[in-house]
């Protein structure tokens, strides 16, 4: 055999996505051990989060490819976890599954074993979210009765497919962190009378602070631990059903005055999260945050990516770097593509919401039918779900399983952001586990694939990704 075939065979080798580029030779020598693990999706969909064969190792060998110098010396944020929102409409979907398709399932995706993605941290809504197939609260009254007590509330709704599926799931990960929201308030505090927009009254600001209080304390009585809360979802957008407008001036007062003084009374630890909407208004929690008053009940502020650029949470987190930073919900459209939502969630939201300081990543909908539901009447009918669940035993993994999973299998709760360095096209991200692990997320954003070393202490390795393609490194 030649020496340049030896040096063909040696670059492929190393290569975790082959390239389709001419440019293919490398100078490394063969590897024989390897030292660093490989996890592919491509966006053509012939690999989805394949563990790969090839042989990766560490060398000292001068070359001259795109560099990612990854710094376990320079720590940022301490890292929550990566998941889904369980939709009373996900819960739905997968409790009609068979119950050993239904328990392998959430093994797979809550579970710590090698074939799982581990996902540990979702999101729930208070009562109903527009992909529950009817709008509710836990306090609803007939028209033009009020129940200023709340003696009438209660989490009955919620019992017959939600409850029963979260114990499940706290049963498979008891440390799994969950973040709560209301879509709306009981429509008798809100001046329009419906679940559709409107605002909550002034005058049911105490009792509605006491809505909060027993669902923390109903929950916890249930065995669920509510890590969080947001006072309200997406307080500026009134044409969902439900939704509810709340301002940040209404937000601050609402926190200052009422909610968190009843958490304080209450003794309830679960952390008050302001905002939980689009990156272009971080004005919203700018203005919370200013009020000393409020802020001293904030742990932080949540967002989502429908508008706005993510570099918004760093902004925030610069102005108030005591003030912790999450990411809450970005939906995969039943019209998108796979390679497309692919590249742009892992770019923006995965990796994105890593480098602007959040501590969690989570995408929306863990799951729904093949008609994109239930959801309310008005609700999201092009939401796709991460899972396709229909009928029995037919669960499809869709392009928002494989997104998560890239962080979630591989960056367990309490690992910390590292640094390493955006090289050109190459979007990444960095960690360090509780375990010491270095864990590598790339995404190649470029038209063409390419090659490039990855430096760390001194030495480095050299890879290649296809275009489109992500991959998750790990030693």
């Amino acid at each position: 055999m030649s020496i340049l075939n030896i040096i063909v065979i040696s670059s492929l080798l190393l290569n975790c996505s082959k390239s389709d580029t001419k440019t293919t030779t490398l100078v490394t020598p063969p590897v024989t051990v390897n030292e660093v693990d490989c996890w592919l999706t491509k966006g053509d969909q012939s690999i989805k989060l394949q563990k790969q064969s090839s042989v990766i190792g560490f060398n000292t060998n001068y070359n001259s490819y795109p560099k990612i110098t990854v710094d376990v010396n320079t720590k940022y944020q301490t890292i929550d976890g990566f998941g889904f929102t369980l939709t009373g409409g996900s819960a739905q979907v997968i409790n009609q599954l068979n119950s050993q398709t239904k328990q392998d399932l959430l093994q797979e995706l809550f579970g710590t074993n090698q074939t799982a993605v581990s996902i540990n941290y979702v999101r729930l809504s208070i009562g109903a979210s527009d992909l529950n197939d009817a709008p509710f609260t836990y306090d609803d009254m007939p028209a033009g009765q009020t129940d200023l007590t709340l003696s009438n509330f209660n989490l009955s709704l919620d019992t017959v497919n939600l409850l029963p599926l979260l114990k499940q799931i706290v049963a498979i990960n008891p440390a799994i962190k969950i973040i709560a929201a209301p879509w709306s308030a009981p429509v008798w505090m809100k001046d329009n009378n419906s679940f559709v927009g409107g605002s909550l009254q002034t005058k049911y600001y105490n009792v509605y602070a006491q809505y909060f209080v027993k669902y923390i304390q109903a929950m916890k009585a249930q065995g669920i631990t509510i890590d969080a809360i947001t006072p309200q979802n997406e307080p500026l957008n009134p044409y969902n059903n439900p939704s509810l407008v709340m301002t940040a001036s209404q937000q601050t007062v609402f926190i200052k005055d009422n909610l968190g003084p009843a958490f304080q009374t209450a003794g309830i630890a679960t952390k008050i999260v302001v905002y939980d909407h689009n990156c272009d208004r971080a004005d919203y929690p700018t203005a919370i945050l200013n009020d000393a008053a409020a802020a001293q009940f904030v742990n932080g502020s949540a967002f989502h990516l429908y508008a706005g650029d993510i570099n918004a949470l760093s902004g925030v987190h610069n102005s108030f770097p005591n003030k912790n930073i999450y990411f809450t919900e970005q939906y995969t459209a039943s019209n998108g593509s796979f390679s497309g939502d692919l590249k742009w969630h892992l770019k923006n939201v995965m990796i994105g919401a890593m480098r602007n300081w959040s501590k969690n990543a989570l995408e929306w909908n863990l799951a729904n039918n093949s008609g994109f539901g239930p959801h309310t009447n008005g609700g999201c009918s092009s939401c796709l779900g991460a899972l396709t669940v229909d009928g029995t035993s037919s669960v499809i993994r869709n392009v928002g399983y494989y997104i998560v999973g890239h962080l979630s299998k591989f960056v367990p709760a309490g690992s910390i952001r590292i640094d390493s360095n955006t090289s050109g096209d190459l979007n990444n991200v960095a960690f360090i586990t509780p375990q010491g692990k270095i864990v590598l997320v790339v995404e190649n954003d470029a038209a063409t694939s390419g090659i490039f070393s990855v430096s760390f202490n001194g030495k480095w390795f050299t890879t290649s990704l296809d275009a489109g393609a992500v991959a998750t490194y790990i030693w």
